[in-house]
């Protein structure tokens, strides 16, 4: 059953779409059968009926130099709807175009803590490749049950990543290619490169990561990765 709540989804305020439903049950009627309908002062439905009039919801005919009101088709709801979806196309394409501006904006961003290095990570699953150089098994320890779901996201997508880890203990990932140097070599810094992004990635006590967004920077990280890669031992 269709109630006013419902049709203050569709942009009308509490008071018109009470007086709207009222309409519709009533038929054409005068303020005073409205206001007992609705349950509203007839002061007040006076008010809403000259909003509704604007909209086009209702209209009236004089009777006797009384006003006799009466709803609109109900589909009048949706074509106000269009209008409003009309009206605001050209502002919401002017707003993407200056979103598209300001993400393309090369950027660098701090992160803190676990639920910082979450937001991180969920935003690799927006690339097509990811290289992790300096894999660490301590990440296991900080987001503790966090990699099982991040795999399978990542999984879903099919987005392959390549890991250069010194840890052995860093295996059976899936959808990694996994090559290993010197444990010697091992530190609590990674670096996670995707697309045109740079994650420089602290696995301490307390965690926190930079992320770099810029092309050159990311390429140039990619070049150390793929000289590592060849080095690196499968």
């Amino acid at each position: 059953m269709v109630n006013h709540h419902d049709l203050r989804s569709a942009g009308l305020t509490e008071n018109e779409s009470k007086v709207y439903l009222a309409l519709l049950d009533l038929g054409p009627s005068l303020a005073g059968q409205i206001s007992r309908r609705a349950g509203l002062h007839r002061r007040t439905v006076y008010d809403t009926t000259e909003m509704l009039i604007k909209k086009g919801l209702i209209g009236y005919i004089l009777k006797n130099n009384r006003r006799i009101f009466q709803a609109s088709n109900p589909k009048r709801i949706l074509e106000m709807l269009q209008e409003k979806q009309n009206f605001l196309e050209p502002f919401i394409f002017e707003l993407g175009q200056k979103f598209v501006k300001t993400q393309e904006k090369e950027e660098t961003n701090f992160y803190k803590g676990k639920e910082g290095l979450k937001t991180v990570f969920e935003d690799q699953l927006n690339s097509k490749e990811i290289l992790i150089l300096g894999g660490s098994y301590k990440a296991y320890d900080v987001l503790r049950f966090y990699f099982k779901w991040y795999d399978k996201a990542r999984k879903s997508k099919k987005i392959n990543v390549r890991i250069i880890a010194q840890d052995k203990r860093i295996k059976n990932i899936p959808l990694a290619d996994i090559r290993y140097i010197p444990e010697k070599y091992q530190n609590l810094v990674s670096v996670n490169i995707y697309g045109d992004k740079t994650a420089i990635i602290l696995w301490a006590e307390k965690p926190l990561a930079i992320v770099i967004k810029n092309k050159e920077i990311s390429e140039g990280y990619k070049n150390y990765f793929e000289l590592l890669w060849k080095i690196a031992r499968k």
